[in-house]
């Protein structure tokens, strides 16, 4: 009878969230991670010719992978699209969702998952032709325009925000895959797309006529975009997320993929406690990773504003500005808690 009533007063959604556990020692048995990526997005997660991914998104499971296996390489990417990504990390097909994925409440509570480090701050924008539509300069020019939109995303509750806000009708046109919408609005089917700004950037490269196609300059949505793993499994969590920290602190302290033996052996006690020269240092331990984690991701794959410039800034064909993905110290968003 005690039992009973002890069931009773533990809520209903409690006895039906699935315990998760012992994920990093199952990626430890296979000898790789399953990271969960898009079709193709560039500058974030896309394949070459060879099949071999490159982006943002790619460094941080190469981040994670060199982590634990010393290895950047040992990542098995899945491309998935939208509809397919939360049922992917829920069942465990993957064990990271790195796909351009905003962290919202529903997504944080509802669908199972946990987000911490955001890896990029965006937010949605408008996409034109500007030879098909030369008068325009701003959104709210837009009414009765025809909007290709990725259907399961929160682009889509967003614009429809928008345009009601602003008492602005539209022609939504609707797809599941972001090559369906570059290629519907490369072939006039709709006057705008709306996705995130990163994205718009990385479409237009992919355009007949780049130069023709105009990223208008309204911003109607924040979208922190980070890493997504299954709720239960807090050890795991821990690894993924500061696996982000650990780049951005060591563009914090000037550790590079080019100095970062140097810093092992003639860094500040700081720099040497983050790379695991510290003796009796508990860092890598209490994350279930060897003591050099940190050293071994810069050795790898880089810090933070080395993977930013890179894949997405001056080093990239998509030469966007570092912005609010900045360093804290330089005005920007990108802060970590210390490793300490």
């Amino acid at each position: 009878m005690k039992l009973l009533k002890l069931l009773l007063t533990v809520p209903l959604t409690a006895l039906a969230m699935p315990v998760v556990a012992g994920t990093l020692e199952n990626v430890k048995a296979a000898g790789f991670v399953k990271c969960g990526v898009s079709t193709g997005v560039p500058g974030f997660s896309a394949p070459d010719e060879k099949g071999e991914w490159s982006g943002l998104d790619v460094d941080l499971c190469r981040a994670v992978a060199a982590a634990i296996f010393d290895d950047p390489k040992a990542v098995k990417f899945a491309p998935l699209s939208a509809k397919e990504r939360f049922t992917a990390i829920q069942s465990g097909e993957v064990d990271i969702l790195q796909y351009n994925t905003t962290w919202s409440l529903g997504r944080d509570t509802a669908l199972g998952l946990n987000f911490r480090a955001v890896n990029y701050y965006d937010g949605q924008g408008f996409m034109i032709n500007s030879r098909k539509l030369p008068a325009v300069k701003s959104a709210r020019q837009l009414t009765g325009a025809s909007v290709c939109v990725q259907t399961g995303t929160t682009s889509e509750l967003n614009v429809a925000d928008y345009f009601k806000a602003n008492g602005m009708e539209y022609n939504p046109v609707v797809f599941e895959k972001l090559e369906e919408i570059r290629s519907a609005y490369d072939a006039g089917r709709c006057d705008v797309v709306t996705i995130d700004q990163s994205a718009l950037y990385s479409v237009r490269l992919t355009l007949a006529n780049p130069a023709e196609h105009l990223v208008l300059p309204e911003v109607i949505s924040k979208e922190p975009l980070g890493s997504a793993v299954r709720q239960g499994d807090d050890k795991w969590f821990d690894v993924v997320s500061w696996a982000h920290y650990a780049m951005v602190t060591a563009e914090e302290l000037g550790i590079t993929q080019a100095n970062v033996g140097d810093m092992k052996v003639n860094g500040s006690p700081e720099v040497k406690r983050v790379l695991g020269q510290e003796a009796g240092s508990q860092l890598g331990a209490d994350l279930g990773l060897d003591r050099d984690w940190v050293a071994r991701i810069v050795s790898h794959v880089g810090n933070y504003g080395e993977v930013f410039e890179r894949d997405l800034g001056a080093g990239s064909p998509l030469k966007i500005a570092r912005g609010i993905n900045a360093l804290w110290v330089n005005g920007g968003l990108q802060y970590a808690p210390p490793l300490r």
